[in-house]
């Protein structure tokens, strides 16, 4: 097989290599490049307009949905991609905010997605404020339905929760994780208090230390250009970069001394224990 791991949680899941507009203009003569799972991928659409990715010469299965070009990379029977009902709900602003190259395993970057603890330090003005430094309780579930995790209850002090927040408020959270490398954010909405705008984080594994980091935002927003929207996005994810790429080992540990966890990492400590529970070994630091 010629992808660098065997690991079923990547071989045996739908995996993201990037933005459907990157097909654009591209054909089987000139296809665009990009890479997963340490493999060139090669990407066009057809004379139909169908999308078609192939690597190593073998055509890949490949769904197109959310504005994104999802690939599965096994042998093995195909199950249907996370549902997200919210893109298709009438009203909502899709943004595509683009990929962000983060030199780390991307489970540490879903990890870091999960993180509210980290808020008031790094993202100092927005997402944050210092002496706001509590995390409150929260619960985490996996739905046994799903096998998804859902972090419920969160909430957290925010000087500006969105680009469009004139305010401070007690932001209201829930994290979803769909996939090692797949999660979102359902969190309030300045413009609607009987909804939550969602931020989807697809992340795409290029190798077991290097990722690409895909934002989309399913908003109710109508105060904005999509170019505000995306630069507070590339703001905020901007200010978390430099931190992730600084750990070490880059591959996430899922076990033993390395790093600890405080109350306020509940989230964090349940994906740890469901990757080990799936036997996940690419992008895990092992001794």
């Amino acid at each position: 097989m010629p992808f660098s791991t065997q690991d079923p949680n990547v071989r045996q899941d739908w995996l993201t290599i990037g933005s459907a507009r990157a097909l654009a203009g591209h054909a089987p003569e000139r296809p665009w490049r990009t890479q997963l799972l340490g493999n060139t991928v090669r990407a066009w659409r057809d004379s139909n307009g169908e999308a078609i990715a192939k690597t190593d010469g073998r055509q890949l299965p490949l769904l197109e949905r959310y504005g994104y070009l999802w690939v599965w990379t096994g042998d093995g029977p195909q199950h249907p991609l996370f549902a997200l009902p919210e893109f298709d709900e009438h009203g909502r602003r899709i943004v595509d905010c683009g990929g962000i190259g983060v030199a780390t395993s991307g489970l540490r970057v879903i990890e870091n997605f999960l993180d509210m603890g980290h808020f008031p330090y790094v993202h100092t003005g927005t997402l944050g404020k210092l002496p706001h430094t509590e995390v409150a309780p929260y619960r985490v579930e996996i739905d046994p339905q799903t096998d998804e995790i859902w972090a419920l209850d969160c909430h957290f002090f925010q000087p500006r929760a969105s680009a469009s927040a004139a305010d401070g408020i007690d932001a209201q959270y829930r994290y979803r994780v769909m996939q090692p490398f797949t999660a979102a954010l359902y969190k309030s909405c300045p413009n609607r208090a009987d909804a939550q705008d969602v931020i989807g984080l697809f992340v795409q594994p290029l190798d077991d230390e290097h990722v690409i980091a895909h934002v989309l935002l399913v908003y109710f927003e109508d105060r904005l250009s999509d170019a505000e929207m995306i630069a507070f996005q590339h703001m905020i994810f901007g200010q978390d970069k430099p931190i992730l790429e600084s750990h070490r080992p880059r591959r996430l540990p899922l076990q033993g001394p390395l790093e600890s966890h405080m109350r306020c990492d509940f989230a964090s400590t349940t994906y740890r224990r469901w990757m080990r529970a799936r036997g996940m070994t690419f992008g895990v630091h092992t001794d």
